[in-house]
């Protein structure tokens, strides 16, 4: 299976995945929007802190910042921080979040040994197709089991993305992706914490190390992922390799990609947007309000019935998302944020809100009703929420996230050029230069990011 994807890999070029270039620059916004908007959290001042002492030569960007490290760190932090504030791109069908772990490598490869902006999308949506399709064979059992299906996927899409931008054969692709089989990890019980975006980290850079290693020779199980002692069964799983193999080349799973317009939970969106209609509907006298229920999936229950005790906990929670909803009228980095989390009147609408299962309901629907002081009960149906397939964000929606992500990340990189740089991409010639051209200067730095990282 290894040699399969890896033959696909190295045979592509950018005529192949040329169709696909405007959705990839879509993720690829979107991962800089993502970002950008977490450029100054503590989380990542304290990742760059640790990475820092033991980098290599300083070859590439780390997003929404001055300071540059090895290739390595800076897909590691690029990764996370991508990734921190559960706002990326969701594949649908494997809750795959693709660019964080791909992107990152994908960028700092690139800078590294500059090469262009075609190069770079070429190697993400055949990274992408990696991931996703290695996804959907494992797909829903693997992330149902537990496993966080963005870090132990994604590690293949970095690992094969990384070793297109190498230049390596076939064969040593297929090892790169062997290789990263046996560091593919990260586990659901960490969401509300930031344990799970090292892992997240971890696929970034571990993509890219495997890559590397296979450069040198370094070698792999031709099954290391199939195999009886392999990477799925290890992991539980059976592949289901109709899923994995079936239209590759013809059909791409970047056209499946979508982008969210709130900074929580995939399968709570359908409950903000039940929240919001609602809202307009009692005329935002949320005062009248004696209880609500919210409906919907298994899924939606697990991830989401749960206590509020950080910020983490509040984008995966359906009381505090409803709470928002009805309340603020709005569920963005602010709402759900640990001010928002502990505000008093936030705090006695959440404790109004139920979760109750209905098994009818598909995953990523969701029912919310209001039982009103008056007697009159109320009720919106969400199947379709706003960003998911049937409801796409619009560019100019994905170029306002990344505006707005400036702003919340506190980074003095300039949006808009961020934004022309990333729609132009498949006309760059150097992508290090690019990047240079982004990048602020240390003077430049906020006088709050540099306590950040000094503290």
């Amino acid at each position: 299976m290894s040699r399969t994807l890896a033959d696909f890999v190295a045979a592509s070029c950018w005529a192949d995945v040329e169709a696909q270039s405007h959705e990839a620059q879509r993720s690829i916004l979107n991962f800089f929007a993502t970002a950008l908007g977490s450029a100054h959290d503590p989380v990542v001042a304290a990742a760059l802190r640790t990475l820092s002492p033991f980098s290599g030569a300083a070859t590439a960007t780390i997003v929404g910042r001055p300071e540059r490290l090895d290739a390595l760190s800076a897909s590691f932090l690029n990764a996370i921080s991508a990734n921190l504030l559960d706002f990326d791109d969701t594949h649908p069908e494997t809750i795959i979040h693709p660019a964080a772990p791909v992107a990152a490598p994908v960028l700092a490869v690139a800078e590294t040994h500059r090469l262009s902006g075609r190069d770079v999308l070429t190697a993400f949506v055949l990274g992408v197709e990696v991931e996703c399709r290695i996804g959907k064979a494992v797909s829903p059992q693997h992330y149902a089991r537990g496993w966080h299906i963005t870090s132990t996927c994604g590690i293949f899409g970095a690992a094969a993305a990384s070793a297109k931008l190498l230049g390596l054969s076939a064969q040593a692709i297929a090892n790169a992706i062997g290789i990263a089989a046996s560091q593919s990890a990260g586990n659901v019980e960490n969401l509300p914490s930031a344990a799970k975006n090292v892992s997240v980290g971890n696929a970034a850079r571990g993509g890219l190390f495997a890559a590397l290693l296979a450069q040198q020779g370094y070698d792999a199980a031709p099954r290391a992922i199939e195999g009886p002692l392999g990477w799925a069964r290890t992991m539980g799983d059976e592949l289901d390799l109709a899923r994995l193999h079936d239209g590759l080349g013809e059909s791409w799973e970047i056209a499946e990609n979508t982008y969210k317009p709130y900074p929580a939970g995939i399968v709570f969106h359908a409950v903000i947007d039940a929240c919001l209609l609602l809202r307009e509907r009692i005329g935002g006298r949320v005062d009248r309000i004696e209880q609500v229920s919210v409906q919907g999936s298994a899924l939606l229950l697990a991830r989401g019935d749960r206590a509020v005790n950080n910020e983490r906990d509040a984008r995966v929670s359906i009381h505090h998302c409803a709470a928002c909803g009805l309340l603020v009228g709005a569920a963005g980095v602010a709402e759900l944020s640990a001010e928002a989390m502990s505000r008093p009147d936030i705090v006695a609408l959440r404790q109004k809100v139920r979760a109750e299962l209905d098994g009818e309901m598909r995953d990523g629907a969701a029912r919310v009703t209001l039982r009103l002081s008056s007697g009159d009960v109320l009720t919106e149906t969400v199947i379709s929420p706003r960003g998911s397939l049937a409801a796409p964000l619009e560019d100019r929606d994905i170029e306002a996230k990344l505006r707005e992500g400036v702003q919340t990340g506190r980074s003095n990189w300039d949006a808009d050029r961020v934004i022309e740089a990333v729609w132009r991409l498949d006309a760059i010639d150097d992508v290090a230069d690019l990047l240079q051209s982004l990048r602020a200067s240390p003077e430049a730095r906020p006088t709050a990011s540099s306590r950040l990282l000094q503290t």
